[in-house]
Order: structure tokens, then sequence, then C-alpha cells
């Protein structure tokens, strides 16, 4: 949000001036560490459940994955570039890579928005238009997604305004302050393009989905078993979608205020403590996703308590069918009588199996469990095995 500034040689370290308390930093690392955490593991549930049960491959979770493969790349890459930047209380790459974390954060942010918007045109035509989406509408979708996404995060790299240092200094984004008519000119068509219309569509396409659900509940002649069946997963996949947007724009919102606020003259207002959650709230959006998709979705749900439940099975069948090794201890004395001419020697004695009593009668007998019985009259053991 502001010029890129070079990161302070060491001989200037100490003489460094921080933008927040320790405690702050502190407090930024493990925020973006867990945002980053969750956002790995839950999108990565869900690619791996739509690659592993057929039931799940269907056009519109296809473009779920698409959201999920976005979110994912943005836990893997944009996210750990500023939660180097808060352990480090500052920037500390080049100018090279904050061109880079600016590039790869608008593009997969850029990505998951528009994907939002195919799936509320996508719901739009099914239950308004009662039209059903096959593969290839939903593969010419994403590639349409992904090359609109990257003609908007490209053209900063051609010219058309830039990737700098945002102000709290622990990442980069396009540089919304620039009063150049060409930089202005880029960030009113960029917030035109990437932020209202694809609200524009998702309110539309969504509004048209709830008003057709409640006139076909209206008609009674329409009131079959099996209409409303479909009305009840129709409201349903509507209302999930929906909190996916309300999600979206509860995260990118506060962001896209912020950008606007800078952009059109009141950069005073913008501090950097204003700037960082903004900031995090658009990059937590990565793990909110997934979480609804395990709620709010019946299938996605019943396949991951089935693999959870079939890894538990195999692990179980693991440790039953292990061979237990068995460990024979050797035998050794536990209580032996003084040795006495009118008393009869004794020893008592176990091993892993069994306890054996020996009682003999003269001193000279061994008391060894591997004597004969047989040979020596004198000699009686009594073997006891446990139940």
């Amino acid at each position: 949000m502001n010029s890129f500034n070079e990161t302070p040689t060491e001989a200037h370290l100490e003489n460094y001036n921080y933008i927040f308390a320790d405690e702050t930093y502190k407090l930024l690392t493990f925020t973006i560490g867990s945002i980053g955490v969750l956002g790995f593991c839950n999108n990565i549930i869900v690619i791996i459940l739509y690659s592993r049960y057929k039931r799940l491959r269907t056009p519109t979770n296809l473009l779920i994955v698409n959201i999920s493969v976005s979110d994912l790349l943005v836990s893997l890459t944009g996210v750990n570039f500023t939660f180097v930047s808060c352990v480090k209380r500052r920037w500390v790459f080049n100018s090279a890579t904050c061109v880079w974390d600016g590039f790869s954060n608008s593009l997969f942010g850029i990505v998951s928005i528009m994907t939002l918007s195919g799936l509320a045109y996508e719901r739009y035509i099914r239950v308004v238009h009662a039209k059903v989406v096959d593969f290839p509408w939903a593969w010419r979708a994403i590639t349409h997604i992904w090359l609109y996404s990257l003609a908007w995060t490209g053209a900063p790299l051609l010219g058309w305004n830039r990737y700098t240092l945002e102000v709290h200094q622990l990442g980069c984004s396009l540089d919304w302050a620039s009063k150049d008519p060409n930089d202005a000119s880029f960030i009113l068509f960029f917030l035109l393009g990437c932020f209202f219309v694809p609200v524009g569509v998702m309110v539309y396409c969504y509004g048209n989905i709830l008003y057709t659900v409640k006139m076909l509940r209206s008609i009674q002649d329409l009131q079959t078993v099996q209409t409303i069946k479909i009305l009840r997963y129709e409201k349903k996949v509507a209302v999930m979608f929906l909190m996916m947007i309300s999600c979206f724009l509860v995260c990118w919102t506060p962001y896209a205020v912020v950008s606007m606020l800078e952009a059109f003259g009141k950069k005073s207002v913008v501090s950097p403590t204003v700037a960082i959650i903004p900031s995090l709230f658009a990059k937590s959006s990565t793990a909110y996703n997934p979480v609804i998709y395990a709620f709010m979705s019946r299938k996605f749900r019943r396949c991951m308590l089935q693999m959870l439940c079939s890894r538990l099975t195999s692990l179980q069948h693991t440790i039953k069918d292990r061979p237990l090794s068995r460990i024979e201890h050797p035998i050794r004395p536990i209580v032996m009588s003084q040795s006495r001419t009118d008393r009869p020697k004794k020893r008592v004695t176990f091993s892993s199996s069994s306890i054996v009593f020996i009682i003999a009668s003269h001193d000279t007998h061994p008391l060894d469990i591997t004597s004969k019985c047989n040979d020596e009259p004198d000699i009686n053991v009594i073997q006891v095995r446990p139940l």
C-alpha cells in the first residue's frame, strides 16, 4: 500500500524502528501461522475426498475443488512470507519476492471470488432454468476464470500499476496510494471488475434462486413428495453457497474498504494497525470454505467420515494381525527353605506359562525342573498352570 522500501542492512538493524510492539508481533505470528495450517489441512482434505470418491466427482464439486486449490496455494505461498516477516518483525525479502507475494495473493484471491460467481451462476441456471451443467462446461468455466485472473494480476507486471510493500510492512499488494493517473485508473477498474461485478452477479443469482424456490412452494398443485424433496435439496445447497459467499465477503470487504480509503484520498486514516487487520481477514478466508463443505454438504461429510473410519479400521486390523513375540523368561527361584536334615527341601519356581513346586526329601537331590521324576522317587514335582 506504499512504495517499496528495501530491507534494512545489518548495520542499521539496531536503529530500525519496528511498527508494532513485541507482543503484537507474537500475536500476529500465531494468527497467521494458525491460518496457514488450517487452510492447508482443510483444503487438502477436500482435494483428497474429491479424488478418492467417485460420487463426489460432479461439475459443481469440480468448481469447489478449484476454490480449494487456490486457497491451498495461498496457504503455501502467500501466508509463508507474511509469517516469516512477523517472526522477523519486518519484511526481510527482496523486491522480486515482494512482487511475487503481491502477484500470487491477488491471483488466487481473484480465482476464489470468480469461482464463487461461477457457482452462483451454476445454481441459478439449475434451479431457475432447470438446466444441468456438465463437465465440459465446468472445465471451460475454470479455464476462463484463471485466464481472467491472470489478465488482471499480470497487468501490474507490464506497467499498469505495480506491486509494492504495504503499510504494515509484512506483505505486499498493489500500490493503492499512488496518485498517478495510470495507477489510479487501474485501481478503479480492478475494484470494479474483481469485486463489485462478481458480488453483483452472486446477489442477482441467489436472489432469483430464493425467489423461485419461494414461488414453487406456494403452488399447491406441485406439492408432491418428489417435488418437495427436490425443493428441500435445492434450498439447502443454495443456503450452503450463500454462506460461502457471506464468509468471503466478510473476509474481503474490509480489505476492499481500506484499499479504497487509501486509493481515494484518505491515506491518513489507514494506519498500520488498520491495514493489518483486514489483511489477516482476507487470508483467513482460505480456512473457512472447507469447514462449510464438511458441515453443510452431506456427501462431503459422509465421505470424510467413511475415510476416517476406514483408516481406523485398517489400523485396528494391523494391530490385531501383528504377531506377538513370545517372551520366555528363565526359571528362577522365588522361595527356598533352609537346609535342614529333618525337613524336606523345597523350591518354588515359575515360568511364563506355569508355576512349579519341587519337593525333595534330601539335600543331595538336585532341585531342577528338568529332573526325571521316575528316576528320583524321593522328588515330588507339582506344576500349576493358570486358567
